[in-house]
């Protein structure tokens, strides 16, 4: 008998840090690869944010905190709430994790029983479904196509049953950087008023990553009478290029917080106490760094749509907000390498890419729509332009 438990038969390490892996280790044997599937700002911590935490250090503050997080920096995220979302949350309705992910982790451990159901759209991130396994709740996964990748108010009515218990929102979303406006929050709050049983999960970690005069909302705040069924998910990594910090948080109902803290309590216990010191200073302090840090964003996002919409076989929609574009990759299927090999599956034109011209990106059945492919442009230009390049020549030598 394995000592493994059967529920590890139903998920999957993550196919994102397997990339990005892979994309190191041939890097270190000498291959010239470009590694795109990192979802990571290559933009270092600013400095005030770090001398924060050396502060910290110096003060002694490297004790443990509670489970919540210390007061001093869910006092801050309070303030955040009210001051960019018009949303008001006590302390005591806030919970600090290490990183977005144990916030998920954390919300689906303290509120699924076995079955219930959790509506993902697809395209989704990778780690949605399978933390719901682990939780031994069901993936109930919508694809939602381009142009737009974002669900619709009839796809929603119809994917609810009375064992839904999630609905799980990503705006700006990862991995297509679509983002739900103010309207279409609306209208899924509309089909969600009508089913009092399902919670909302709404995951708003590139909330400050947005282009072309985009407004971010978030639906608790677009449709206050969910407000007492919604979790609002956000964090540090992304637009404060803390990635490493490991600082994620939530605000939500008090039961559900409180159960969340409890299985905190009985695993990380909190997050690094100096962390937490930064990330006060970071929600609290100088923001001018976030929006020329956006214009670069933006500049590469339209070099590498303008540069993959060129290839043959590839189609790119252009994203709102986040890091990722996510072309289809259609016109690449049915296709011949120059070495024989027919290109069947997403999974077939990543490998290509990979092998033939050193582009390490993500296959789209990671994400839960196929076929397409994800690219992380939170890199160097010069490695962005390198890599469509390549990518263009390789669609080109395909017979």
């Amino acid at each position: 008998m394995s000592i493994v438990a059967r529920r590890m038969s139903l998920i999957k390490p993550s196919p994102t840090v397997a990339v990005a892996t892979k994309a190191k280790e041939l890097k270190a044997q000498g291959h010239d690869v470009i590694g795109l599937g990192a979802g990571e700002p290559d933009f270092d911590t600013p400095e005030h944010i770090k001398q924060a935490a050396v502060k910290a250090m110096a003060e002694g503050k490297t004790k443990y905190a509670p489970p919540a997080g210390i007061p001093e920096l869910r006092e801050a995220i309070a303030a955040k709430f009210v001051r960019d979302n018009d949303l008001s949350y006590d302390i005591g309705q806030i919970s600090v994790s290490c990183g977005g992910k144990q916030t998920i982790y954390n919300a689906m451990m303290a509120s699924l029983n076995p079955g219930d159901e959790v509506i993902i759209p697809a395209p989704y991130w990778v780690s949605y479904p399978d933390i719901t396994l682990i939780a031994e709740g069901k993936p109930v996964v919508v694809e939602c196509p381009a142009p737009s990748y974002k669900m619709t108010p009839d796809q929603l009515e119809a994917a609810i049953t009375p064992k839904t218990k999630w609905l799980i929102l990503n705006s700006p979303g990862n991995p297509t950087g679509a983002a739900y406006t103010k309207a279409d929050l609306a209208a899924l709050g509309e089909v969600l008023l009508r089913h009092p049983q399902v919670y909302v999960m709404t995951d708003d970690i590139y909330e400050k990553i947005v282009y072309d005069g985009f407004v971010f909302s978030t639906i608790a705040q677009v449709v206050p009478d969910l407000y007492d069924r919604t979790l609002t998910l956000n964090g540090l990594s992304k637009a404060y290029s803390m990635t490493g910090w490991r600082v994620g948080y939530a605000a939500g109902p008090l039961d559900l917080i409180g159960a969340m803290n409890k299985i905190q309590s009985q695993s990380t216990t909190s997050t690094s106490t100096i962390s937490q010191w930064a990330s006060v200073t970071a929600l609290n302090g100088d923001h001018d760094f976030i929006a020329p840090n956006n214009e670069i964003f933006k500049r590469r996002r339209d070099m590498v749509v303008d540069m993959l919409n060129k290839a043959d076989g590839l189609a790119c929609p252009v994203p709102e907000g986040a890091f990722y574009v996510y072309p289809s990759c259609q016109g690449m299927i049915g296709k011949t390498t120059p070495d024989g090999k027919k290109l069947e599956t997403d999974t077939d034109v990543v490998t290509y890419l990979l092998e033939a011209e050193g582009v390490a990106c993500v296959q789209g059945t990671a994400f839960g729509l196929s076929p397409c492919f994800r690219i992380s442009y939170a890199t160097s230009d010069a490695a962005l332009e390198e890599a469509c390049t390549r990518i263009q020549r390789a669609c080109a030598n395909l017979g």
